[in-house]
């Protein structure tokens, strides 16, 4: 006896979806939104560390990032949210560039003067301008903030309990301040080993002193 036959009922494909395109879209969107707003921080960022502040107009951003002030401002609201913005992905990219290990004074030593020969030269021009200019004075406060916690951090398990440590903190903000880099890459013009090998003297110099105090 024959069988009826079946008509087999095709499987829709998964590209028939039509929600997936629309997901796909909206994803495609998001990055896109996403990559406008960190070339506009880029931008940002870099002109800080080449002039003044005061010489830096939303145009010159705009034009830097390849995009128009309207979708500067479409995307930040205003120079105010574009400025604080700017600091948090500042302050993002320091503590990336700054992360070692615990304890490790050559790699905390290392990761500071490599950061300092990336950025320490705006960072120095921005110090020059803390007095009279806003984005400035924000950026080197949260700057000072974020040394002393990096500091901290750091050199956590070598640091002395009690009042000393205060102290101890204090000495070494200063052996691995911008100011210090400064003085051996461009006062004294030393290599980039030889500023390290200093600084790291300095590091251990002070932990030493606190561990065996006078």
């Amino acid at each position: 006896m024959n069988t009826p036959a079946t008509t087999a009922t095709p499987e829709k494909s998964a590209t028939s979806d039509p929600a997936r395109p629309r997901a796909y879209r909206m994803t495609a969107r998001a990055q896109a939104v996403q990559e406008t707003r960190g070339r506009v921080l880029d931008a940002v960022l870099s002109l800080h560390e080449q002039h003044l502040s005061s010489d830096i107009s939303l145009a010159d951003v705009a034009a830097e990032a390849g995009v128009s002030v309207q979708t500067v401002l479409r995307h930040f609201g205003s120079r105010e949210g574009l400025i604080d913005s700017a600091i948090e992905r500042a302050t993002a990219d320091v503590e990336a560039e700054r992360r070692s290990d615990p304890g490790d004074i050559s790699g905390a030593v290392r990761a500071v003067v490599d950061h300092y020969e990336r950025r320490g030269d705006g960072v120095l021009l921005l110090l020059a301008q803390e007095g009279s200019e806003a984005f400035a004075a924000n950026v080197t406060s949260t700057g000072r903030s974020l040394h002393r916690r990096w500091v901290e951090e750091s050199f956590e398990p070598l640091l002395p309990r009690g009042a000393a440590r205060d102290a101890t903190v204090d000495l070494l903000v200063v052996a691995t301040d911008v100011y210090t880099w400064k003085l051996l890459r461009r006062d004294r013009e030393l290599s980039v080993r030889s500023t390290r090998t200093r600084m790291e003297t300095l590091v251990r110099a002070v932990l030493s002193a606190s561990a065996h105090p006078r």
